[in-house]
């Protein structure tokens, strides 16, 4: 059992869950502990599920890698068989499923593309470099698109909060990812990386773009008034993060995605600010 649970990452399925309620609150504002505190939560539940699941399906493909990088993880360490590792990959997709199911049809349906996707990236896309940035950067996103779709019943403008936060995250991800693939360019020997294929100048102006699409897409929100003055006052410096990375991505890379990773957790803050400020 101490094993299947590290396979899980139960830190990494309590954030999940806790984006979910994060997306719910910018949804729906109070209502996320009223009249949709029971969808929101199936929601949040099957996000963790989810997640566990993926965290297990990447230690099953990586298994080998992971001798000589993490012999410590319970599949090298011999903790957990790898027919074990399976049958729990395929109770967490189905855990997942079935509590989305609770949520909403529309929660449902995400729920099984985002098990195809992850099954795919982990198959043939991880090797492949940028179709594999594509959906890290989709299910990242997908995951406040998943609490916009737990609420939605009639109004769409649950949809259009949680829509603009899921592209917001979709963009910067990707010029996070392309940004970690142009620091680890010497190391990825057997990946098909963007900056192997086109150089990383190239894709550090890829990644540039980017970056300047999410800065953009923050300004969507004030531009509809579906948030407010809490919104506004934080999400300047988020910009100002996305900026920062994107004018460096290929020079300094390594800042670079972590000041990208600082700007995301600040502009979740802004959606949440103005989700009640």
């Amino acid at each position: 059992m101490a094993g299947l649970l590290r396979l899980a990452r139960p830190g990494n399925c309590v954030m999940s869950a806790v984006g979910v309620g994060i997306g719910g609150l910018v949804a729906v504002h109070s209502a996320a502990w009223g009249e949709f505190a029971w969808p929101l939560l199936w929601a949040g539940a099957a996000a963790a599920a989810f997640t566990a699941g993926g965290n297990a399906l990447n230690d099953v493909y990586d298994r080998e890698t992971d001798r000589v990088n993490h012999p410590e993880r319970p599949l090298p360490a011999g903790k957990v068989s790898v027919a074990a590792a399976k049958s729990f990959v395929v109770s967490a997709f189905t855990i997942a499923a079935s509590l989305a199911v609770f949520a909403s049809v529309w929660a449902f349906a995400i729920v099984l593309v985002n098990i195809a996707l992850m099954a795919s990236y982990e198959a043939a896309l991880k090797s492949r470099g940028a179709p594999g940035n594509l959906v890290i950067a989709y299910l990242v996103g997908s995951l406040f698109l998943f609490a916009g779709a737990s609420v939605f019943r009639s109004s769409i403008e649950p949809l259009v909060r949680t829509g603009i936060l899921a592209a917001l995250a979709f963009f910067t991800t990707i010029g996070r990812e392309i940004t970690k693939d142009i620091e680890d360019i010497r190391g990825d020997v057997d990946r098909q990386t963007l900056p192997h294929r086109i150089g990383s100048r190239r894709a550090g102006l890829v990644a540039a773009i980017s970056l300047f699409v999410g800065v953009a897409l923050s300004l969507v929100p004030l531009a509809l008034g579906v948030l407010s003055l809490g919104y506004a006052i934080l999400v300047v410096p988020a910009d100002g993060m996305f900026i920062y990375a994107a004018l460096h991505s290929a020079a300094n890379p390594a800042r670079s995605q972590r000041v990208a990773k600082y700007g995301m957790i600040v502009a979740l803050a802004a959606f949440l600010a103005g989700a009640f400020v």
